[in-house]
């Protein structure tokens, strides 16, 4: 994953060099913390703006001190977040990251960065997220991720411990290949344009869950869908009553295939999907035009 907003324009220093070489990584941090590429990078503003005010002779270890600075602001900001979700119309979910190919193929970076896995993140309380993402996905030392969060490092072994097994009861049981996810997919895909029933329900999954986040300005279920046969008519009452053009198209969406939804020719939304044993378990589509902006400006830098 990467982050696009400007760098620092100040001629080159060490101070610059190690934030410029390092912006991916604490971008990723920053975004698996919060679900939010928008809130990612205001953090990133904020952790440059406390960087350059460092005495770089009195740092030892720039990557982990740039790390501590950024988990900090993304705290911060976690617990803001949290008010904002709980008074947010209907189901939450991550906004969506565009991803390159090579991401699509490694299986473990996939599974890590999912929709389905994000939502899982979601569970936790602010420092158990921090110190999960920290750990298990960045394999910092403890010492280091105690340093960042305010605690001893025995809490935060005690923390990391509760927070891995919080998250293995509840993570997606068996993460599908890429070529088994392309191939429910593009399944789906016909079964939508189509819009035969039986089509669409041979490619999900009995107990199917629709998640929908319109943010109260798009038209999307308040609350999950559960199950084939309701899912399906959600989606079948839905295209009904809208007097235009839906067309579908592949794309890669936080390193998984995913479907890019417009409307007579405009973006509408971004469908991803968790797929096991061949078929649909998890459906997440993305109408909240806040949450798209990001997708609708790479996706024009694609077609340029």
């Amino acid at each position: 994953m990467s982050a696009h907003a400007t760098t620092p324009s100040a001629a080159p220093d060490p101070a610059t060099d190690t934030f410029v070489a390092l912006r991916n990584l604490l971008f990723t941090v920053a975004y698996e913390m919060l679900g939010s590429a928008a809130d990612a990078e205001d953090v990133l503003q904020e952790t440059w703006l406390r960087w350059i005010k460092v005495d770089m002779a009195q740092v030892t270890d720039r990557r982990a001190y740039l790390v501590r600075i950024t988990t900090r602001q993304a705290l911060n900001r976690l617990r803001t977040l949290k008010r904002r979700k709980e008074a947010y119309v209907g189901p939450w979910l991550p906004e969506p990251m565009l991803t390159a190919p090579d991401v699509a193929e490694d299986v473990e970076l996939t599974e890590r960065v999912s929709m389905a896995m994000m939502l899982v993140l979601e569970s936790l309380t602010p420092t158990e997220r921090a110190v999960f993402v920290l750990r298990e996905v960045f394999d910092v030392e403890y010492g280091e991720i105690a340093e960042a969060v305010g605690k001893t490092p025995a809490a935060v072994r005690q923390i990391a411990h509760r927070a891995r097994r919080h998250v293995d009861a509840r993570r997606p049981r068996r993460a599908a290949s890429p070529r088994e996810t392309r191939a429910a997919l593009e399944s789906f895909r016909r079964a939508l344009e189509t819009g035969d029933p039986q089509d669409l329900l041979d490619v999900l999954a009995p107990d199917v869950v629709l998640l929908s986040d319109g943010g109260g300005v798009k038209r999307a279920a308040v609350r999950p869908v559960v199950g084939a046969d309701k899912v399906v008519r959600f989606y079948l009452g839905g295209t009904a009553k809208a007097a235009a053009t839906i067309t579908t198209s592949p794309t890669l969406l936080n390193g998984s295939p995913a479907l890019l939804v417009r409307v007579d020719g405009d973006i509408d939304g971004i469908m991803a999907i968790h797929v096991e044993d061949t078929r649909i378990t998890g459906l997440y589509y993305v109408r909240n035009p806040e949450k798209l902006t990001r997708v609708e400006t790479e996706t024009a830098l694609t077609l340029r």
